[in-house]
């Protein structure tokens, strides 16, 4: 069988990225597609380096069960910004309940007035325990896809891209570090010598597209999606505006890399640029706007199971509904409509 080559872009959005688990265990089922490339970040530099070291081994099976690893303990963490207390049925219920809770409420309150530093010697990052149990020899090998994830210079507001050997345990905490809630995770930059701090990547890159444009990577790259882009009510509460902010601003920087790349596609296309100039990108991408959207930050900062297991059902939905409409232009086009979406 042949099979049609993909990159893969995962965006982080805290707990919400259990969707990308969804997504990526039916991937993982569909023989016809292989995954040359990962660009992830915060939980999509998780996820990635689920999928990564299970596919660096040789094993389909063994990356899927990483993945399942990885929610399974995600829905495990609780501490004053994790908590496992709640428990309902629809996630749009839980979203609302926990909003309306005296807990989330205590914690939200306590994460804009109290810097994480004044935790002193108690301060824990509750997702150290996990990523440090990633095993850095596949994640970071050369079998496998290759592997790309991104976090925020704090000190220079620049994005820095780590790969192979550079993606450490530390360099995944720093690609999922909110700096309301977490301390900014310091690391030795080889060239200068100097420690860097760094924060969430998502500020500048959510994820990073560029290192998916490499040429020996496929033309083709699928877009994890789990910020809406969209979002048809204009949001009243202070709570529901700070959760749109967050949205947009964290997709910011996924918008910026899609005008570029329909830009190059619009100039190929009139024979501004000569072919094989400069690469022509084939964008797809996978999202449920519709879920995500009677979701908010509560759901993102509380990982409770009952919604991770429901958010890993609707990515292997969203997924199957790709597969079916536009798994024949792989390879061949882009799905997405990125002329409308910046029209």
């Amino acid at each position: 069988m042949t099979r049609q080559q993909i990159n893969l872009a995962l965006q982080g959005g805290g707990a919400h990225g259990a969707f990308t688990w969804g997504v990526l265990d039916r991937l993982l089922r569909e023989p016809s597609i292989e995954i040359a490339g990962i660009s992830g970040t915060s939980a999509g530099a998780l996820n990635g380096a689920a999928l990564k070291a299970g596919l660096a081994e040789g094993s389909r099976d063994l990356a899927r069960e990483n993945l399942e690893w990885l929610w399974q303990q995600m829905g495990a963490i609780t501490d004053l910004r994790f908590a496992g207390w709640l428990d309902a049925a629809s996630p749009s219920a839980i979203s609302q309940i926990i909003e309306a809770s005296l807990p989330f409420a205590m914690s939200d309150a306590l994460s804009r007035v109290v810097s994480p530093y004044a935790y002193g010697p108690f301060y824990q990052n509750p997702l150290e325990p996990v990523v440090r149990r990633f095993h850095y020899d596949e994640v970071c090998g050369e079998a496998g896809p290759v592997f790309h994830i991104c976090a925020t210079n704090v000190r220079t507001g620049k994005i820095r891209v780590f790969s192979g050997h550079e993606i450490t345990s530390d360099a995944i905490l720093a690609s999922a570090c909110l700096p309301t809630l977490f301390q900014a995770v310091e690391i030795t930059d080889p060239v200068t010598g100097m420690e860097e701090a760094y924060w969430d990547g998502g500020y500048t890159g959510n994820p990073a597209l560029f290192p998916l444009f490499a040429p020996d990577l496929p033309a083709d790259i699928v877009i994890v999606n789990i910020n809406p882009l969209y979002r048809e009510d204009v949001p009243k509460t202070a709570r529901a505006i700070q959760n749109r902010i967050n949205e947009i601003g964290f997709n910011t920087s996924l918008l910026r890399e899609l005008r570029a790349i329909s830009f190059v596609q619009r100039l190929l296309a009139d024979g501004a640029l000569s072919p094989g100039t400069m690469k022509n990108i084939h964008v797809h991408m996978i999202a449920d706007d519709d879920l995500m959207a009677q979701l908010s930050v509560a759901t993102k900062t509380v990982p409770v199971p009952q919604v991770l297991y429901k958010l890993r059902d609707a990515g292997e939905r969203a997924c199957d509904r790709f597969l079916e409409r536009h798994g024949e232009n792989i390879g061949t086009r882009g799905s997405a409509d990125l002329a409308a979406m910046f029209g």
